[in-house]
């Protein structure tokens, strides 16, 4: 199959499961079909699905994954021993694992193409990740407390694992509670990968887009409680700090001294 019969086939089926999509077209322009695949895999509630969708999907995902470019781990320089700081797509980063901002359902975004990592994480990972994260759930018996994580295979991201975690929300000035509960969200990250044998880990920006945390003391709260990790466990894991806007950037840039190395 081609890039565009694999698209053709899974909106099919996707709209194949809900009778209520009966009369939806599919669109003559591909990035159209993007859009409409996209969403269709967002709103899909965690079910089993067969192998021979699973084969194509996976197909599918994976070359889109490919012609977006993958970046190694290995072709990142730290900015300090062990750490990394990186602008851009975590769904292409190819390292041990990778951290989603989740909310307390753990099930993923399922908002149509909205623009929060969560959705991206499960977009690109494929339906075996909302199915996965349900079957955690289901075990657990209640929704996922701010400041934890629960691991996931990453199925078809070029990372290995997915950590998600809670962050916390603000809803007005900024309290200590907060503050605590997004280092319990890099603490829980950090040992849930130590506890799973993972040697590189890639933080994203928790809380700071939808959640509201301040971008600066969100960073500043990050860059303290990873170097207070690796020190306390005398840790050689690598991580990441993956930002995906110019801001946050800048701010890893000074926090961790990069500036004065360009």
């Amino acid at each position: 199959m081609t890039q565009s019969e694999r698209r053709i086939f899974l909106i099919r089926e996707l709209l194949r499961e809900r009778p209520e999509y009966a009369d939806i077209e599919i669109p003559a322009e591909e990035e159209d079909q993007k859009r409409l695949l996209r969403s269709l895999f967002n709103v899909r509630m965690p079910r089993p699905v067969d192998e021979g969708f699973l084969k194509v999907q996976d197909a599918y995902l994976q070359t889109e994954t490919a012609l977006k470019g993958i970046t190694d781990l290995r072709d990142l320089t730290p900015v300090q021993d062990g750490i990394y700081l990186w602008k851009g797509d975590i769904t292409a980063l190819r390292c041990d694992a990778i951290v989603n901002a989740a909310n307390s359902q753990m099930l993923g975004c399922f908002a149509p193409c909205h623009g929060c990592i969560d959705n991206a994480i499960h977009t690109y990972a494929g339906v075996q990740l909302r199915l996965a994260c349900a079957e955690v759930m289901k075990r657990q018996g209640h929704e996922e407390e701010t400041g934890g994580a629960k691991i996931t295979p990453a199925f078809n991201l070029p990372c290995r694992y997915v950590l998600h975690t809670v962050g916390p929300i603000v809803r007005g000035r900024l309290t200590k509670r907060e503050e605590n509960e997004l280092a319990s969200c890099y603490r829980s990250c950090l040992a849930l990968a130590g506890q799973n044998g993972i040697k590189s880990i890639t933080l994203c920006c928790i809380s700071t887009g939808e959640f509201r945390f301040p971008n600066r003391r969100a960073a500043e709260i990050a860059v303290q409680t990873v170097k207070e990790y690796k020190a306390r466990e005398n840790s050689t894991i690598e991580v990441i700090f993956d930002v995906f806007k110019e801001i946050d950037y800048n701010v890893y840039r000074g926090l961790l001294g990069a500036d004065s190395q360009a």
